[in-house]
């Protein structure tokens, strides 16, 4: 199905935001609202985003009044729907009014016409269930301010058409965000479901009297998070919080409703932000903050196991995969990692015990381990292996477990390794596992001679994705001797190897680029080994064997710099081999490939590889010994014949790596 024209109803914070979003991508909108004066306030809002994104060139001069000029703001809702092919609701977060809307929609909208909820709690059934079709209602949550972040949530009720989706998840990405299947209609799907969790937390420490606002938001501040958990209540609104743990204490457990601070705030119209005063005094505009210190009655731990238990929950009941649970929580909270990742740092008996603590410390049986968790089931679970009642699942197909690293063989004895973790290409233990995979699956491969690393799209790679959670510094030691074993692999790997490096090649990247025989790079790619800018040092191999490439001086201005020299000056200075235009590497990169491929003998290369790489190890004395030796060895072989016959002949030989 075909989506061209949107409508939405309700032009807050949520629609009007997404409005200019999808106008921004081309699209037809029309925006709609029973107050005039939100209409009003709406097009105002819109109008002065578009003009700070032109100010800060996010958008092209004069383009505001274009985009703008593809928004209607219709006063009447069956004008603004007449004639989209979705319409998304996104009025307040009442049940009976939003299912009012969805009625009224049902009797107004085409035959064709898709209906999807904005809600970030409440179940699409509910609402599919008052339209007579609800194979095409679906949920579509935006997260807030929706112009900038990039999650969008896609739920469907029992009876959503799966096209339905298909569709949705295709448009997500053609105005930039990043859809999420949730694979089950329940309350809060999988961001606010594990945040409802940390709102009770918070709450029941404000009822007990174990710390003050102030001084866990002192602590949380201390940790690196951008603002504290009351900041973020009072910046939201204490009544959305309120809202959202009522609906989860009608809808999931009566213990979402215990928290007595957040009833009593909310029954004074004290909701932060939008009413002047909350936890702080906002009559400025901003939080009146106390400069208190942090308390030491709590810990990040607390936060992990929480999240982790509702995590586990979200897996066990089915409402959705590890992998995009992470994903949701990473790009829905900003988050630098998500509590799968979070998990893996962690035994069962760890969080169990954790979580038996709060639970009895806060008399809230919603933090009490789940039940893979209590009974030493935690990774089995996190990994996708186990739901509930002790279910086996299909495990996780081939292809989903290689799309990080895509490997093909190609004609030509040729090989090509891709790193496909587009935008970046950023390596984590998952992508060095299938690296690993890859050289052991080609190693012995008589087809492939010659292997191409590159990076999907025009990154080569970013560098190591320091966004995976590390419980302690020995973990994150291991992570780095990890990948430094998995380079030397690289280069000891007994096939000629060539990195195509296009658009960056930074840190971890570069330093597996340099693992390789070859490197070819594009004229203005960037290239650099960042880490002292980051109070790092190159971990994986970097400082060393960037010294044997080009030399000390050269090697000491580019680690203890941090700075980024151009795919032009690696060449000139001896750390790439061949430099060219972007748009010639992969035809030339391939075509080079295929050249040495038919034209090197096979264990010629693997025994010179060797020679090379123990060159700067050992005496010369030790390294003559060892070419003579090979040289012998390279005597008896089919190879050698091949090579003398084919010159004599004048011919080109056909090696057969024997």
């Amino acid at each position: 199905m075909e989506i061209k024209k949107i409508a939405l109803v309700g032009a807050g914070e949520m629609g009007h935001g997404i409005a200019q979003i999808f106008a921004q991508y081309g699209f037809g909108v029309s925006l709609t609202d029973k107050y005039e004066e939100a209409l009003i306030r709406a097009e105002q809002r819109i109008e002065q985003n578009l003009l700070k994104l032109e100010q800060r060139g996010k958008i092209r001069s004069g383009e505001s009044a274009s985009i703008l000029s593809r928004i209607n703001f219709a006063a009447e809702l069956k004008d603004a729907v007449a004639d989209a092919d979705l319409v998304i609701e996104a009025v307040p977060e009442i049940p009976e009014l939003k299912k009012d809307v969805f009625r009224q929609l049902d009797t107004l909208v085409q035959q064709h016409t898709v209906l999807a909820s904005n809600t970030s709690n409440i179940r699409i059934s509910e609402l599919a269930d008052a339209t007579s079709r609800a194979d095409k209602v679906a949920g579509m949550h935006f997260f807030n301010p929706p112009t900038v972040m990039k999650l969008v949530e896609l739920i469907p009720n029992a009876k959503t058409d799966p096209v339905v989706l298909n569709s949705l998840a295709e448009l997500c990405k053609r105005i930039g965000k990043t859809p999420v299947m949730v694979l089950k209609d329940s309350p809060g799907f999988i961001v606010n479901r594990i945040n409802a969790a940390d709102m009770l937390f918070f709450g029941l420490i404000l009822d007990k009297g174990i710390a003050k606002p102030e001084e866990v938001d002192a602590y949380a501040r201390s940790q690196g998070m951008p603002m504290g958990p009351y900041e973020l209540l009072d910046f939201v609104g204490i009544d959305v919080a309120y809202d959202s743990l009522m609906y989860f204490a009608r809808t999931i457990s009566p213990e979402y409703g215990k928290c007595k601070t957040f009833s009593l705030m909310y029954s004074e119209k004290k909701l932060g932000k939008k009413t002047g005063n909350g936890f702080y005094d906002w009559s400025s505009g901003k939080p009146l903050l106390s400069g208190a210190k942090p308390t030491d009655k709590l810990s990040l731990m607390d936060l992990f196991a929480i999240e982790i238990n509702e995590a586990v929950k979200l897996i066990q009941e089915g409402i959705a995969k590890p992998s995009d649970i992470d994903t949701a929580v990473t790009l829905g909270m900003n988050r630098p990692f998500g509590p799968i990742s979070v998990a893996k740092s962690f035994t069962s008996s760890e969080i169990a015990q954790k979580l038996n603590e709060l639970s009895q410390r806060f008399d809230c049986k919603i933090f009490s381990p789940a039940e893979p968790i209590a009974q030493g089931k935690m990774r089995e679970v996190i990994e996708g292996k186990v739901l509930e009642s002790e279910k086996q699942i299909e495990k996780t197909t081939a292809k989903e477990k290689t799309d990080v690293v895509l490997v093909e063989k190609l004609d030509g004895k040729v090989a090509r390794i891709t790193i496909n973790r587009p935008r970046l290409n950023t390596i984590n233990n998952e992508v060095l596992d299938h690296i690993d995979t890859a050289l052991s699956n080609l190693w012995d491969d008589k087809d492939v001679n010659v292997v191409i690393l590159q990076g999907a799209g025009d990154i080569f790679s970013a560098g190591a994705d320091l966004a995976q959670f590390f419980s302690n510094p020995v973990d994150f030691m291991e992570f780095s001797r990890r990948g430094e074993r998995i380079f030397k692999r690289f280069a000891e790997f007994p096939k000629l190897t060539i990195a195509a490096v296009k658009g960056y090649a930074l840190g971890g990247g570069l330093e597996l680029a340099m693992a390789c025989d070859l490197r070819v790079v594009s004229e203005d790619c960037r290239i650099g080994l960042p880490e002292v800018t980051r109070a790092l040092v190159p971990g994986w191999s970097g400082t060393q064997r960037i010294v044997k490439l080009i030399g000390l001086s050269k090697a000491s201005e580019i680690v203890l710099t941090g700075q980024m020299i151009t795919g032009r000056r690696a060449y000139e200075i001896g750390l790439a081999n061949y430099v060219m235009q972007q748009s010639e590497i992969d035809e030339k990169v391939l075509s080079l490939a295929r050249e040495l491929a038919s034209s090197l003998a096979p264990v010629s290369v693997m025994l010179a590889k060797r020679l090379i790489n123990k060159a700067a190890e050992v005496p010369m004395d030790v390294g003559l010994e060892m070419e003579s030796a090979f040289l012998g060895m390279l005597f008896g072989t089919e190879d050698l014949k091949e090579g003398l016959a084919s010159f004599m002949q004048k011919r080109k030989a056909e090696y057969k790596g024997r």
